[in-house]
């Protein structure tokens, strides 16, 4: 792609996701991701009803009467954006393809977060770690990210989601907000994600195209992987056939759900064909009513 046409399409993303970041998911994004660590604010004296916890022993035996610590909510986060850029996300049978579902989704989470006034960075995976973005604000450093996310060449087209969590859990010394975003083709990273779940607020976001589940009736085709460069033969107008990429599929999907419950992580699921405004809106609701 030229240099005229990524700026062209950065300034579109730009217009577009900001737009719905300002009028739609920033109050929604502050009240579901508000900081959740407690800073120091000042010592005062105890009162009625005050938790003994928050006691402050040194200052109560300088002054022979009870005092305590008094915390603020601390307001600024860090956000860790992990996109998947393997191979499976270069495809796409209706709006669009995976991958350009993937940069619009993560510049509105971006541009969420600066007008939040937190920190933004980003770790681009497929069976390795690609690059890492820092976290730093600013307007200059999210347009970067978008840049990066509409022409990023990855070395590798396949997928290892827990190498990359296993990259947040060592890179990100104190607890960050993290949003994995890939299509989740992809087995063996439960382990990796309960423990990226412990140490951070972690969201995964499930990007996903309808044929990734069912196989219409188009007679004899040709099923290509490009993560794995091998392709297949299908005869998608026989009904055993369909009847079983679907029941894999399903499968698939039951065991996605149940390692994002055990590992206590909080999903959407957002179709390439659907507009993505109302799963993550429902998604922000949800922690929002939890909090």
């Amino acid at each position: 792609m030229e240099t005229s046409d990524i700026l062209k399409k950065v300034r579109q993303i730009e217009i577009k996701t900001r737009g719905l970041s300002n009028h739609i998911f920033s109050g929604q994004y502050h009240s579901a991701f508000k900081g959740r660590g407690m800073a120091f604010s000042e010592v005062r004296e105890y009162q009625y009803g005050d938790d003994i916890r928050n006691i402050d022993w040194n200052v109560t035996a300088r002054f022979s009467h009870p005092y305590i610590k008094v915390f603020d909510e601390e307001r600024e986060l860090t956000v860790a954006l992990l996109i998947d850029v393997s191979g499976s996300n270069e495809f796409g049978t209706r709006r669009q393809f995976k991958e350009d579902l993937m940069t619009e989704i993560a510049a509105v989470l971006a541009f969420s977060a600066i007008h939040n006034n937190d920190k933004v960075g980003v770790i681009f995976f497929s069976d390795k770690v690609e690059k890492f973005i820092p976290p730093k604000k600013g307007l200059s450093h999210i347009l970067r990210i978008i840049r990066e996310l509409i022409d990023f060449k990855p070395e590798s087209q396949k997928t290892n989601i827990a190498e990359a969590l296993r990259f947040l859990t060592n890179a990100m010394k104190k607890r960050c907000t993290a949003f994995l975003i890939s299509d989740f083709i992809d087995t063996g990273f439960e382990d990796a994600l309960k423990i990226a779940g412990r140490k951070h607020d972690l969201v995964a976001l499930h990007i996903f195209d309808e044929r990734d589940h069912e196989l219409p009736d188009m007679g004899l085709v040709r099923l290509f992987s490009k993560e794995t460069n091998e392709s297949i033969w299908v005869d998608s107008s026989s009904k055993a056939s369909r009847t079983h990429y679907k029941k894999h599929a399903i499968k698939r999907l039951e065991m996605l759900d149940q390692a994002f419950r055990r590992s206590g992580v909080d999903f959407a699921r957002i179709a390439t064909s659907q507009d993505y405004v109302k799963p993550l809106l429902g998604l922000f609701k949800a922690r929002e009513a939890r909090r």
